[in-house]
């Protein structure tokens, strides 16, 4: 599954699952419902999304599967949202008990529709966005000494930093002691090895998209 965006009656894009179907070699797109969150306390709240398809969002069957993997590591926790997007993640998070969650993301159209969708579900006092590239906000949020229970990153398909952001997110210690990263990438792109002082635990594939769980390695 992937995302795109269409225009309602009032000219503001509502954001769809895709469900990507193969026939005769060639894949067909259907746009269904409209994004929601799907759990926690705004569960069935419509999230937006820009025009086209340069925001990527996760699709809601994998933000499902990534919660249900998460469990009771969300609920109290402190989260950040790494190449946030629209951000759906860190709002599901929110939903599902994070006492706060800090968004990145240095999108304009991505940003406009982060603060509206905050707004719609009403977390904005409890969210922080950070309208900064990865690297640089990981290397500030470890000279502040900025902790967080749970990492998500999902970094663009066609131009993954993912590896740096792994290495400079272990070690900086930007990832408390007993918290978890999840790194969503896409099945195309160059598979990469448990960076020094993480321990990838947990791996989980769906489509073209794999979901790869991090903890820290013991000391």
């Amino acid at each position: 599954m992937v995302g795109c965006s269409r225009a309602i009656s009032d000219g503001r894009p509502v954001l769809y699952d895709i469900v990507l179907a193969k026939s005769s070699g060639e894949a067909y797109a259907y746009c269904l419902q409209p994004m929601r969150i799907i759990g926690g306390t705004a569960r069935g709240r419509r999230l937006r999304a820009p025009r086209g398809l340069q925001t990527r969002p996760t699709s809601g069957y994998l933000r499902e599967v990534l919660f249900d993997l998460l469990a009771q590591e969300v609920c109290g926790r402190s989260f950040l949202d790494l190449y946030a997007g629209t951000g759906a993640v860190g709002i599901e998070a929110i939903s599902r008990g994070a006492t706060r969650a800090v968004f990145v993301e240095q999108d304009r159209s991505a940003l406009a529709m982060l603060r509206r969708n905050l707004e719609v579900s009403g977390f904005r006092d409890r969210a922080e966005v950070i309208p900064l590239e990865v690297l640089p906000f990981l290397r500030r949020a470890a000279l502040r000494s900025s902790r967080f229970d749970v990492i998500f990153m999902d970094p663009p398909y066609q131009r993954s930093g993912a590896l740096a952001a792994l290495s400079l997110a272990a070690a900086t210690r930007v990832l408390a002691p007993s918290g978890m990263v999840i790194l969503e990438q896409s099945l195309k792109a160059q598979p990469i090895s448990s960076p020094d002082g993480l321990a990838r635990v947990r791996e989980v594939r769906h489509g073209d998209s794999i979901l790869q769980l991090y903890r820290q390695e013991a000391a």
